[in-house]
């Protein structure tokens, strides 16, 4: 029998049978790497933490804490970039903000700002930072490369939410002091126009064609729904007590807005600008985001320590995820890093990688100007399989033994930030 055996095991059939079964199995895990890319679990929630100086990062796909991050004190406000590498925290009690890379959920950079910082937001380009400053009555401009502030403007009193049209264009602002929006033109870094709204203004969103800004009035328990063709007041929608964080979905067919007093979160019908539904939650909502495929809005509930996360296909609260007292997470925390695919579309001009694929040797040609640079290079699931610090033009990468599969590189330097992707094959 054993030496049956044998003779199996070494029949160049059967070896060729084992080739082909462990390059289906690879390519089955390169299918599904992709596919877990596109779908709404590749996410990842920051929930900022006020009363701890924490930042919670919740696994979207499995609804649970995977890690706790320390930052600034009081914070509150938090923004994602849109590659889903830097996370912005504005830490209103020490008036800073901090930067945390998302690959490694470390603060790599803390940065002083006006007073009080309340909201932020990234440009969908990544390049800049603003960040609204309540006691300063203006708006502070970060640039992420060098990280530091290197503008500000004026705006209204008390300036608190802030929003970026999907162009990158144009800037919202909400002023609490003086029942306004700021609109701010992002290439002249200059105020375009000021919009009356209602009483105490507080988060603010705009719809993913840009057409339309969505404003929760906290003391009117109202929504301000602005036409940002003509920047003027369309429509008013009541909805619960004490309105404070709101976003849209990817359609840009509904609005979810928190309202504190009565724990509730309103959700709002874009074409008929009317409430469909009001849902229950915990005690004291505040910030809300919906995941990028929209399967999911997630609710920070301030006073019972807990997120809630709501199922949009029935309007059903699915979980809830114990975090720490007083979460925050004013404005988007939402991240397609961490648990699936990246969202990088374009190769950064002047770096140049080839063979793309490959199956062995990686070359990467820096034809940027710089030295002195990290690269970094991470596996779809978001693990660091590579970091270095290097200061030549030419890279040349060994990488027969990595897993088959999708890849993302950064190139960084104090001036200079480039992403892409490659493929590596069997």
């Amino acid at each position: 029998m054993y030496l049956c055996n044998v003779k199996i095991f070494n029949n160049p059939l059967f070896k060729q049978i084992k080739i082909m079964k462990n390059n289906f199995i690879k390519l089955m895990m390169l299918v599904v790497a992709c596919f877990i890319g596109m779908t709404g679990d590749g996410q990842t929630a920051y929930i900022t933490i006020n009363s701890d100086s924490s930042v919670f990062v919740i696994n979207v796909a499995t609804n649970t804490v995977k890690d706790t991050i320390h930052v600034g004190k009081g914070p509150g406000g938090v923004s994602v970039s849109q590659d889903g590498s830097r996370v912005y925290v504005a830490n209103e009690s020490d008036n800073t903000v901090c930067v945390i890379d998302a690959h490694s959920n470390t603060v790599i950079s803390t940065i002083p700002v006006g007073h009080y910082p309340m909201g932020l937001c990234v440009s969908p380009d990544g390049s800049k930072v603003y960040v609204s400053n309540y006691a300063g009555d203006s708006i502070k401009i970060i640039n992420t490369v060098s990280n530091t502030v290197t503008g500000a403007i004026l705006v209204g009193s008390s300036p608190c939410g802030i929003a970026v049209s999907p162009n990158g264009n144009i800037i919202y602002v909400t002023n609490q002091g003086s029942n306004t929006v700021s609109v701010i033109d992002a290439v002249a870094d200059t105020v375009l126009a000021t919009i009356p709204v209602l009483e105490l203004p507080y988060g603010i969103v705009v719809t993913p064609d840009g057409s339309t800004v969505y404003v929760a009035n906290f003391s009117s328990n109202t929504v301000s729904v602005i036409n940002t063709a003509s920047n003027t007041n369309i429509d008013t929608i009541v909805v619960g007590f004490k309105p404070l964080g709101i976003c849209v979905n990817p359609s840009g067919t509904r609005v979810y807005v928190t309202n504190t007093d009565n724990n509730t979160v309103s959700v709002i019908n874009t074409a008929t600008n009317t409430v469909l539904t009001s849902l229950t939650v915990g005690y004291n909502p505040a910030g809300i985001a919906v995941s990028p495929d929209g399967s999911k809005v997630y609710v920070a509930s301030s006073y019972d320590s807990t997120v809630y996360v709501i199922n949009t296909a029935n309007n059903i609260i699915s979980h809830h995820i114990i975090v720490s007292y007083i979460p925050i997470a004013f404005g988007n925390f939402m991240s397609l890093l961490g648990t699936g695919l990246p969202s990088i579309d374009n190769v950064s001009s002047g770096i140049f990688v080839y063979p793309n694929p490959t199956n062995s040797i990686l070359n990467i040609r820096n034809q940027l100007g710089i030295t002195n640079y990290e690269l970094r290079i991470t596996d779809v699931l978001g693990n660091e399989i590579y970091h270095e610090t290097l200061s030549i033009d030419n890279c040349q990468l060994s990488i027969a033994n990595w897993n088959a599969g999708i890849y993302f590189y950064e190139i960084r330097s104090s001036t200079t930030i480039a992403r892409g992707k490659f493929v590596k094959e069997f």
